[in-house]
């Protein structure tokens, strides 16, 4: 029988989730829903979908498997606690949510309802991220005991404008590391294992005229192995560079993945592995690299249809999906982090997250 998935939300990022949905076999798209319902009917008309709704409610009474969730962060919580309590499996859109306690009630309730929790961060499904994952894993590149991220973004005003309610502490959560370091913050986390310390700083230095939230941030992070990583993140720069994640290992060994313009597939630019040097930068000054955000998400289809396709098949299956919540919640903290040093003028130390059993 066909998996019945609904949407909730139909902001600019859902398309590449009807469109992830509608390429894998043995899945139904039942309905969308939206606070405001017309929108939610023109995107249900685009995409040939049949229920256009304006409640979760509605939504879950046509009788779903399993949502994802595409609205704003700070509405997650909501709609992952309500679909825990209908028994729907959930697929959410980054962050996880706006801060960690909010997190541990979703991960908590998924866990308690029995249902599949996956959080969506496309960029891990890129051959060049699995391939420095499996060079961790099969000892080439050692543990990783130096990170970097880089995340050198062009953001306009017309961004902001667009939708209200991002650059708002209120209804964003946050700024550019909630919003677009968030994926190179997790596929740090993934390669270098558990943050357990941060020290870091944020400002709001080229759109303070339009927003709230930081658009410039910087941070050492420490990891439980006792590797260190360092964050550097703005959508203040005039020409988009793009992401860049970057990890050492024990061996020496240096790689890196590059998303240059962002949007398009990352390569490892650098790669040390001993054997097989390969130096490959994707910088072209030939590229308009400055893209509007519809475009950035565009590239990314074939990777969101990669991670529904495993949310879909770990559904089947009853195994967990390739990011649970639990994982999602480690780049929350770290932001969160970020954020209450930013405050303090201090390191924040992190908390494990709290087990089924200690809830």
């Amino acid at each position: 029988m066909a998996l019945r998935i609904g949407i909730v939300g139909c902001g600019r990022i859902t398309g590449n989730h009807a469109r992830a949905l509608q390429n894998i076999p043995g899945v139904e798209i039942v309905g969308c829903a939206d606070a405001d319902l017309d929108r939610a009917r023109v995107f249900a008309q685009q995409h040939g979908i049949m229920h256009a709704v304006s409640s979760v409610e509605e939504l879950f009474a046509l009788g779903l498997d399993a949502c994802t969730v595409c609205t704003p962060h700070p509405v997650h919580e909501q709609i992952v606690l309500a679909a825990a309590d209908a028994g729907i499996h959930v697929l959410c859109e980054k962050p996880i949510a706006v801060d960690v306690a909010a997190a541990d009630r979703m991960i908590d309730a998924a866990d308690r309802a029995g249902i599949t929790f996956g959080v969506l961060f496309q960029r891990r499904f890129w051959p060049a991220a699995q391939r420095i994952r499996a060079a961790i894993d099969d000892g080439r590149l050692g543990a990783p005991v130096l990170g970097e991220v880089s995340v050198l973004l062009h953001r306009p005003s017309s961004y902001y404008s667009a939708d209200a309610w991002r650059g708002r502490w209120d209804t964003d959560g946050g700024g550019v590391l909630m919003t677009q370091a968030v994926h190179q913050i997790d596929m740090l986390a993934w390669f270098m294992g558990d943050p357990v310390r941060v020290f870091g700083t944020i400002g709001t230095r080229f759109h303070g005229d339009h927003i709230e939230t930081e658009d410039t941030a910087s941070a050492v992070v420490t990891f439980a192995s006792g590797g260190t990583a360092t964050i550097t993140a703005t959508t203040g720069v005039d020409h988009n560079l793009g992401n860049r994640v970057t990890v050492i290992g024990r061996t020496g060994a240096v790689a890196s993945v590059h998303e240059f313009p962002e949007g398009r597939e990352g390569i490892n630019e650098i790669w040390t592995v001993p054997g097989e040097l390969e130096l490959d930068s994707p910088l072209d000054p030939r590229i308009d690299a400055n893209l509007d955000v519809g475009d950035v998400n565009a590239g990314l289809i074939d990777f969101h249809t990669l991670q529904v396709q495993d949310f879909a098949d770990a559904v089947r299956t009853g195994r967990n999906p390739a990011v649970t919540g639990r994982d999602a919640r480690t780049s929350l903290a770290v932001i969160e982090a970020i954020y209450r040093s930013a405050r303090t003028g201090g390191p924040v130390d992190l908390e494990p997250a709290p087990t089924l059993q200690e809830r």
